[in-house]
């Protein structure tokens, strides 16, 4: 039975269970969901739909509610195909539903799918009436497609649960977060644990470079007391609403915690066990929070997942191939493309015979990261002797101060 969030509007969304990397990048331990809402009215509306492989049990959910209806409305929020996907399909069974966007999702809506007709073009602050139910338009763009816009969906009071007007945010793919649904939709149902970090994550490895456009989107909401939010990702949130927006509003501006994020690339273990030296200095000069990742175990997005939790970071790696070993490469430059402000960095380095790693992690600092360097580079020959291993607490100690004194 298709679950009524609240007055009139329900989950017919689905769960992916299969799909090992999102977007072919980020691994989905627990699967993902896509979410789609129908508003059921005199005017029946869809908000967003479903990736089209999961068309047929999207259509069963639909028809559970509203038996043999027709649609009048579905309503686009965001244009990536795991939401927008099915929305040829749709047409077919329902030839006559109107799909409402702006004019950019129209045009990328005729260069995805060639629908061209039936358009219902709105603007910032516009309104539609389905009857009972009201919905406002609030355009976002780079929130994190230029297309994105939410919809807000004013709920009428309800006699007979006592139950007084309510408002819906419709947000896209804001306020969402990797992980399957397991039987419950809102927050109250369930144990929301898992959910938190893999928010972070989800924000900081989709949406993290566009913190500027994710607090404009905030300024327009601001006014607007919120009862539900309704992600295209994750649960429906109800009683942690304030929470998930604080999240965004940090993660938007940068704010992060006293911590340090620790990663390291390593062949042989001696970059790793320098880098297990400057964790233990950091730790014994008072810092708590510390993570450490090998950079060639631990998927990328867990570190950048990171790093927008904690103000801290310190990297080190080999010289490979004359150049800077290769997944130490690839995450700084991940990590160049996301922008992130108000970190302070060190890094440290190793060599057999010829030495470029700590000048190539330094160049990308100084042209791409630009974060605040903390201590003194550490460049080791072969192995730690008592020098290079003094030299590793030295960087610890310096960055636990720096951070703690924040």
């Amino acid at each position: 039975m298709m679950k009524e969030i609240t007055n009139g509007i329900y989950y017919v969304g689905v769960n992916d269970r299969n799909k090992t990397l999102f977007e072919g990048l980020w691994p989905l331990p627990s699967g993902v969901s896509y979410n789609a809402y129908l508003i059921d009215d005199e005017k029946v509306c869809l908000v967003d739909t479903v990736e089209a492989d999961f068309f047929m049990p999207f259509l069963e959910n639909i028809r559970e509610v509203i038996g043999n209806r027709p649609i009048d409305y579905v309503v686009v929020n965001h244009m990536e195909p795991d939401h927008s996907g099915s929305l040829a399909l749709l047409r077919q069974f329902y030839p006559d539903i109107q799909i409402v966007g702006n004019k950019k999702t129209f045009d990328m809506m005729a260069g995805f799918y060639k629908l061209t007709t039936g358009l219902k073009e709105v603007k910032n602050g516009d309104t539609l009436t389905l009857g009972a139910h009201s919905l406002q338009f609030v355009l976002t763009p780079m929130v994190h497609w230029p297309e994105t816009m939410m919809t807000l969906a004013t709920v009428p009071a309800s006699s007979d649960v006592a139950m007084p007007q309510q408002t819906v945010l419709f947000s896209g793919d804001a306020f969402g977060c990797f992980g399957a649904l397991n039987g419950a939709y809102v927050d109250e149902q369930m144990n929301c644990d898992e959910f938190w970090l893999e928010m972070t994550r989800y924000y900081s490895n989709i949406v993290g470079k566009y913190g500027t456009p994710v607090q404009m989107a905030l300024k327009k909401l601001a006014g607007v007391k919120v009862d539900y939010i309704c992600a295209t990702h994750g649960p429906v949130w109800h009683e942690y609403v304030e929470r998930v927006i604080g999240i965004y509003d940090r993660l938007s501006r940068y704010e992060a915690e006293p911590g340090l994020v620790i990663c390291y690339g390593t062949m042989y273990g001696n970059t790793e066990r320098a880098a297990e030296v400057i964790a233990r200095a950091a730790a014994q000069a008072g810092l708590k929070n510390i993570v450490m990742y090998n950079v060639s175990k631990t998927h990328h997005s867990y570190i950048i997942r990171d790093l927008f939790r904690y103000r801290g970071l310190i990297v080190g790696a080999p010289t490979y191939n004359t150049g800077l070993y290769h997944e130490m490469n690839v995450l700084l430059d991940e990590l160049s493309q996301k922008d992130i402000k108000g970190r302070c960095i060190g890094w440290f380095g190793s060599y057999s015979w010829a030495s470029k790693a700590v000048a190539e992690i330094s160049r990308w600092n100084e042209e791409k990261l630009k974060y605040e360097p903390v201590g003194e580079p550490v460049e080791i020959k072969q192995a730690l002797n008592d020098d290079t291993l003094a030299r590793c607490e030295a960087l610890g100690r310096a960055m636990a101060e720096r951070l703690l004194a924040q």
